[in-house]
């Protein structure tokens, strides 16, 4: 089926002069050029409605964008949409239908006129190769149209719609994302586009190229992510390769993404439940003498603010033992300082002659070569975490390191509002644990149940 697409970004012009009369009521509204107030860094196309048959409504029909965003300045973009605005008017004035097949009447309206003038079409010999060409590949379409016996004839094999595979096309995405997110980010998309892609060939084997997933595909691919795991993890896949296939529409692999029809669920958020006074005191002195790398480990994320992986990353120069203070990248900015406690800088050895380039934490001592990504340095010390204290006091399973910053978050929050008011507490409170925001910081507490009432009980 040749569809108005085909026929409008065909190279050779297939124009004649049908500027006539069209006061009668039009099954179309007159085509547009939507040009995004002149900014070329979003996409450019020419838009048009047409009558539905089935509520006899103009509908917006899907916007035509041909090769136009390829061009980086105005008037080469603009040049080429007014083309294809003035082709597609002269097409919808001539009976082509976008909710039909307009092959025959392609064949019967426009073939026969260019197959009969043919020989006027043709140029010198000292004309450009352009027109060679165009010629050449208007008679191939003329010849390919020509009636045949054999055509009616059903076909038992699928005709393979050309185009990047899946695999390509998301190997093309993840190329160009490489730049734009951190390396623990790049592989999570990896790990969703090969779940994806493997799910196809095994439930989809038709599905060859990304033209063809669709909406219904992904959303039976994310059906099957929730009901193997969750609603949270079904919605980091949906993350994921929506900000993936955004790119490929963005670079006009695919006409839209088809991922933004599908919505998100509600899931409810893992919580990491804070320590009481007893419990976190218990951990520190058993950690004296069973682990202490250990607990200078959850001191960093306790008396510091920081998250596990933020301990982490910490290096040797990092470390500013004379002004007292840290830096380390933080999750919403590319580094941040802050100070270091006494209490931490008391229990801290030497570091002066150690290379700035050392790990600060490592499995055997602090200051070390540690060659291996943050998050396998992250699970290790989780994975210490449960097996030396977790599994000794029978912690609940959602009792973790994290759950340090909480805890001590809410010591030090109640330890600022004695005798003073709660925005002075809070404001304080913000410049020790890094939050940029007075409403960011409301919202933490009240997630971690730090802000508790005053006993009540007189007014009962």
């Amino acid at each position: 089926m040749l569809t108005i697409n085909e026929f409008l970004t065909f190279e050779h012009d297939l124009e004649h002069d049908l500027e006539h009369d069209l006061a009668h009521k039009r099954d179309f509204s007159p085509p547009k050029i939507y040009t995004a107030n002149g900014d070329i860094s979003k996409r450019w196309y020419v838009y048009f409605s047409f009558r539905d048959p089935k509520t006899n409504k103009l509908k917006r029909q899907k916007n035509i964008y041909g090769n136009a965003n390829t061009f980086k300045n105005k008037e080469d973009r603009l040049a080429l949409l007014t083309r294809y605005r003035r082709r597609l008017l002269k097409l919808l004035q001539q009976g082509f239908n976008p909710y039909i097949n307009n092959t025959e009447l392609y064949k019967t309206k426009i073939l026969k006129s260019q197959s009969a003038n043919l020989n006027n079409i043709l140029k010198p010999n000292n004309e450009t190769r352009v027109e060679d060409q165009t010629i050449t590949r208007l008679q191939n379409i003329i010849q390919n149209t020509k009636p045949n016996t054999e055509s009616s004839k059903p076909k038992t094999e699928p005709i393979e719609e050309k185009g990047m595979t899946l695999r390509e096309a998301f190997d093309y995405s993840l190329k160009l994302k490489e730049n734009q997110i951190s390396p623990r980010s790049l592989k999570d998309y990896e790990y969703t586009t090969n779940a994806l892609v493997k799910w196809v060939a095994k439930n989809c084997p038709d599905i060859k190229t990304i033209n063809q997933f669709d909406k219904k595909i992904a959303s039976n691919f994310l059906n099957s992510i929730l009901m193997a795991t969750s609603s949270r993890n079904r919605n980091n896949y949906r993350l994921n390769l929506s900000s993936l296939c955004q790119v490929l529409e963005n670079n006009d692999i695919i006409p839209s993404n088809p991922l933004k029809k599908i919505d998100a669920l509600r899931s409810i958020p893992k919580r990491n439940k804070s320590y009481t006074s007893s419990e976190h005191k218990k951990i520190f002195e058993y950690l004296k003498k069973e682990d202490p790398l250990l607990l200078l480990y959850i001191k960093f994320i306790s008396y510091n603010f920081l998250r596990p992986v933020e301990v982490c990353r910490l290096k040797i120069k990092d470390i500013n033992i004379e002004d007292q203070t840290l830096q380390f990248k933080a999750k919403n900015s590319p580094l941040k300082t802050k100070l270091i406690p006494q209490k931490i800088i008391n229990e801290l050895p030497d570091l002066s002659k150690l290379d700035p380039e050392f790990s600060l934490f490592t499995p055997i001592k602090i200051g070390g070569e540690w060659a291996t990504s943050e998050t396998n340095k992250t699970n290790y010390f989780s994975k210490r975490y449960k097996t030396v204290v977790k599994e000794h006091f029978k912690l609940d399973k959602d009792q973790t390191l994290y759950s340090f910053r909480h805890t001590f978050i809410s010591i030090l929050y109640h330890a600022l509002l004695k005798g003073s008011s709660q925005f002075a507490a809070k404001s304080e409170l913000m410049e020790i644990t890094g939050h940029t925001t007075m409403t960011a910081l409301d919202k933490y507490l009240r997630g971690i149940d730090a802000k508790l009432p005053d006993d009540y009980s007189d007014l009962l």
